[in-house]
């Protein structure tokens, strides 16, 4: 059976565009993959973050959300030079990083604030506090050793009259805002009040302090 030149080329012809709009996609998903995660840190950005969380706020309905604030950045930045705060922000990101593991995703949301939203356990309080204490670590970089402090926010989803992702930034972001308002250089931890309250009152006094 004798094969059609004409059918040949035009068969060659359209496996050619379908390979190359392949290789566009791919391309494309990509530099919009690499769009949605900051190139500083490495985290998610905002949109890449929030999309994830949504899914796993939905899979689990027990998750809390935190916001962290690195205090004391911009005086970094002012002392000795704005590659000493990416320095800061970079350590940062590869801690919260380290930190979530496998139970939550971590996101920057700009500038020096982070946000993750983790799995809810009985240690959450503890590991939060961990935390508080890792992105307070001094970062070396270029023989100088630079320290920043760190506000914490968190809210759980079960404790929330409305369990939604929006209802928990803003539990965390007020949580936050508290600690930066109560404390030095953000040394403590608050949990959103419902959260809070499951430390007991010993808790609450040692936070008003």
């Amino acid at each position: 059976m004798t094969t059609n030149p004409a059918y040949i080329v035009q068969a060659l012809a359209v496996l050619s565009l379908a390979t190359g709009w392949a290789l566009h996609a791919r391309r494309l998903h990509r530099r919009l993959d690499r769009s949605r995660h900051d190139p500083l840190t490495g985290l998610w950005t905002r949109d890449g973050w929030t999309r994830r969380a949504e899914r796993i706020i939905r899979r689990r309905p027990r998750a809390a959300v935190l916001l962290a604030d690195l205090d004391g950045l911009k005086a970094v930045n002012d002392v000795h030079g704005h590659a000493a705060g990416d320095a800061v922000l970079s350590a940062a990101g590869a801690r919260l990083t380290a930190w979530c593991a496998a139970h939550g995703v971590a996101g920057r949301l700009g500038g020096d604030e982070f946000v993750a939203v983790v799995e809810d356990d009985a240690r959450l309080d503890d590991r939060l506090a961990d935390l508080a204490e890792l992105l307070r670590q001094p970062v070396e970089h270029q023989g100088v050793t630079l320290t920043v402090g760190a506000s914490i926010g968190a809210a759980r989803l079960a404790s929330l009259s409305e369990p939604t992702l929006t209802a928990a930034l803003t539990a965390a972001d007020q949580a936050m805002y508290r600690v930066k308002g109560r404390t030095r250089r953000g040394r403590r931890l608050l949990l959103a009040p419902a959260f809070a309250a499951l430390r007991g009152l010993p808790q609450r006094l040692r936070l008003a302090a």
